[in-house]
């Protein structure tokens, strides 16, 4: 693939980066990246994919736009009150640059459809709002042999990593948390609630973190971390790494 002039010229910071270079960004432009959620962490990580020129974007979720939703998801205005948010953010996506290829996709992901919905791409992000759907995702990834960036936030602490449990002793999600966890095990935003900033803290890191998949073996920033969780605190503010090892009995990786 060779960038016409003018996907030079919008990528010119990038292109200047020895991480990065023309061939980093040549692969971010024929990459896909599939988002689990355009919500809080969602909206921001899509905001900096489709700025870095992710080539391709399948945007899952089967939630509306409230308007309790605008204080944080920074890719929807008023004006989407109501609608999907797969379909608002895919438009965004599109006012922002049209040569992206980008499809909504307005139902909730399951057992059911996960590899169906996740099967040709090169990375998914899970910033959804529940540990039934992240662990669901996170065995289709390790079934589909896909990377998985994860990503959550409560209040001020935020976690992101990178997982890749289809690999030899490499930790899958399931690994990290086990198979305690249900949708009535997480905290919600409605109760607990969440500074907007912080979401897009976390989103950002997220975004950067799916680059490195893309770009591993393409470019310098290629580095994954496969299973090192960033540990975000918002309070402090401060952040600290910790490596998730591969458990030997986890159902979701184990050969």
């Amino acid at each position: 693939m060779i960038l016409p002039p003018e996907r030079l010229a919008r990528f010119a910071r990038h292109i200047v980066l020895p991480e990065v270079g023309g061939a980093g960004q040549v692969a971010l432009a024929g990459a896909h990246v599939a988002l689990v959620g355009c919500g809080g962490i969602g909206s921001p990580a899509l905001q900096y994919l489709a700025a870095a020129g992710v080539g391709r974007l399948t945007l899952i979720d089967d939630d509306i736009v409230e308007a309790s939703n605008l204080q944080r998801q920074t890719v929807f205005a008023e004006a989407d009150l109501g609608r999907a948010k797969a379909d608002a953010a895919a438009d965004w996506v599109r006012r922002f640059d049209g040569a992206l290829d980008v499809h909504a996709v307005r139902a909730r992901i399951g057992a059911d459809n996960a590899a169906a919905l996740l099967a040709d791409a090169d990375c998914v992000l899970d910033g959804c709002d529940n540990f039934a759907t992240r662990l669901v995702v996170s065995d289709a990834c390790v079934a589909l042999a896909t990377p998985l960036t994860s990503a959550a936030v409560g209040r001020f602490q935020g976690q992101v990593a990178n997982f890749a449990g289809h690999l030899a002793g490499e930790p899958c999600y399931r690994c990290f948390v086990g198979d305690a966890f249900d949708a009535q095990d997480c905290d919600t935003c409605a109760a607990d609630g969440v500074l907007g900033a912080m979401v897009g803290t976390v989103g950002a890191f997220a975004a950067m973190s799916a680059i490195r998949v893309l770009l591993a073996g393409k470019a310098a920033l290629g580095d994954p971390q496969w299973g090192r969780l960033h540990l975000i605190d918002g309070l402090a503010p401060s952040l600290r790494t910790i490596r998730i090892v591969r458990d030997d009995a986890c159902r979701g990786c184990r050969g």
